[in-house]
C-alpha cells in the first residue's frame, strides 16, 4: 500500500480534518477514548451527517451508495477521523448484513434495505448465538418451516446487541434437517415488531444494557426476506463472520484514542517528584503497547491493499482481530493503572473539576474483557489462524 500522498489525497485529507475539526462534541470524546459504545440515537445522527456529506458506507462500492474509496483515502479517513475522537461508525448494518445483501440478495432487498442502513433509517441486530450455539455455529437449532408464503420460526437468540433497540435481525435459522449440520441453514431477515419475538436483556458486569436474548415464537417471516438461496445461509454467515473480522481492523484504527488518554491520565498523577509518566517503567510498558499499535495499523493496511486488489487475504482478518482485542485491553488496563485510585469512580462523578475520563476507565477496561470473545473468542481465531495460515 503506498502512502505517498498525491495532490488530491492530500486535499481530501484537508476535507477529513475540516469535518471533524468541531463536529465531535466534548462529551462525546472521553466515552469514545475509553472504547465505549455512545448511545444508539446519537450514533444515528452521527451517521446521519455522514451520509449527508457522502460519506455513509465508506468501505461500499459507488454502485450500492458507498465512497468507493481506494484503501488510501479510507486510511485517511479513519486516522483523521480517530484523531479528532470521532466514534466508529456502528458496524451491523454497515459492515455486516449491507455488504451480504448487496452480494447475495434480491433486486428488491437491495433498493429497500442498502439506503436505508446508509442513511441509519434502520437499527440492525445479530440473530446468530443460541444457548448451546455460540462459537460452535453450526449447533443452531432455530428453525424456519414453510407455510404458505411466510416462513414460521421458532427458536431463542442469544447475546444479541443491542436487540432492544434494532428495527430489524438478520439470523441464521435452520430450514431443513442434513447429514452435516452446516447444510440447512438459511439467512434471513425478520422485522423486530413482528409478532411473537420478545427481547430480553441480559445484565452484564459493566452496567450497561446492550446485550439480550431473543425468543421467537411462531413468528411469521415473508419468504421474500430470504437472503440469497434457501440452505445457503452457512456460507453466507461465514462470509459475514469475516466482515465482522475486518470490522475489528477499521476498530484498530482507533487504538490511539485509548493510548492518548493513557498518556494524558499518566502526566496527571503526580508521584513523587514529577508525574507517573516521567516514572521508566510505566513509560516503558506504554510504549510498548504504542508501538504493537503500529505494527497492527500496518497490518490492517497490508489488508485494506489485499481487499482492494481482490486478493485472498487468508487469516489475516482472524490475526488483526486477535491482536486488536488483546491490545485493547492492555491499553485500558494501563489507563485504570495511569489513574490509580481514581479508576474506582465507575459512576458519574458530581466534583465538576474531576478529570471526565475518571469514570469511564474502568467501565472501559471492564467491557474490553469481550472483545476477546464476541466475533469469534481467541481461541477460534487461533484454530482459524493455524489451519489456514499454518496448514496445521
Amino acid at each position: 500500500m503506498n502512502l505517498d500522498l498525491t495532490p488530491d489525497d492530500l486535499a481530501f485529507r484537508e476535507e477529513v480534518r475540516a469535518f471533524f475539526a468541531d463536529g465531535i462534541p466534548e462529551d462525546w470524546k472521553t466515552t469514545v477514548r475509553a472504547g465505549l459504545r455512545l448511545p444508539p440515537e446519537t450514533l444515528v445522527a452521527y451517521q446521519r451527517r455522514l451520509a449527508a456529506r457522502g460519506w455513509g458506507a465508506p468501505t461500499w462500492p459507488v454502485e450500492h451508495g458507498g465512497t468507493g474509496w481506494s484503501p488510501t483515502r479510507l486510511h485517511i479517513f479513519w486516522s483523521e477521523a480517530s484523531a479528532a475522537d470521532a466514534p466508529a461508525q456502528y458496524h451491523q448494518g454497515l459492515e455486516l448484513i449491507g455488504p451480504i445483501i448487496f452480494t447475495y440478495g434480491s433486486k428488491a432487498q437491495k433498493d429497500f434495505y442498502l439506503p436505508r442502513i446508509i442513511h441509519a433509517d434502520d437499527w440492525w441486530c445479530q440473530g446468530y448465538s443460541e444457548p448451546g450455539a455460540g462459537s460452535d455455529l453450526a449447533a443452531i437449532r432455530t428453525r424456519a418451516d414453510r407455510d404458505g408464503d411466510h416462513y414460521v420460526v421458532n427458536g431463542q437468540k442469544m447475546w444479541t446487541s443491542y436487540a432492544h433497540v434494532a428495527d430489524r435481525m438478520f439470523a441464521l435459522v435452520r430450514t431443513s434437517a442434513e447429514a452435516r449440520r452446516q447444510q440447512g441453514i438459511s439467512l434471513i431477515l425478520v422485522d423486530m415488531d413482528t409478532l411473537g419475538l420478545r427481547v430480553r436483556p441480559i445484565h452484564t458486569l459493566d452496567e450497561k444494557y446492550h446485550t439480550n436474548e431473543v425468543f421467537l415464537d411462531d413468528v411469521r417471516v415473508p419468504l421474500a426476506n430470504l437472503v440469497g438461496e434457501e440452505g445457503q445461509g452457512w456460507g453466507y454467515g461465514k462470509v459475514l463472520l469475516d466482515r465482522e473480522r475486518m470490522v475489528a481492523a477499521a476498530t484498530a484504527m482507533f487504538l490511539p484514542q485509548t493510548l492518548r488518554a493513557v498518556r494524558d491520565a499518566a502526566r496527571r498523577r503526580r508521584m513523587g517528584g514529577g508525574t507517573l509518566l516521567d516514572q521508566s517503567g510505566f513509560r516503558a510498558k506504554l510504549a510498548q503497547v504504542e508501538i504493537e499499535a503500529m505494527a497492527l495499523q500496518a497490518m490492517v493496511m497490508r489488508l485494506m491493499a489485499d481487499a482492494a486488489a481482490g486478493a485472498d487475504s487468508g487469516p489475516r482478518g482472524s490475526m488483526v482481530k486477535l491482536r486488536w482485542s488483546e491490545l485493547i485491553q492492555q491499553a485500558t488496563a494501563l489507563w485504570v493503572e495511569a489513574l490509580g485510585p481514581a479508576a474506582q469512580h465507575f459512576g458519574a462523578l458530581d466534583d465538576g473539576d474531576a478529570p471526565p475520563d475518571m469514570p469511564l476507565a474502568l467501565q472501559g477496561a471492564l467491557y474490553s474483557r469481550v472483545t476477546t470473545i464476541y466475533g469469534g473468542s481467541s481461541e477460534i481465531q487461533r484454530n482459524i489462524i493455524a489451519r489456514r495460515a499454518l496448514g496445521l
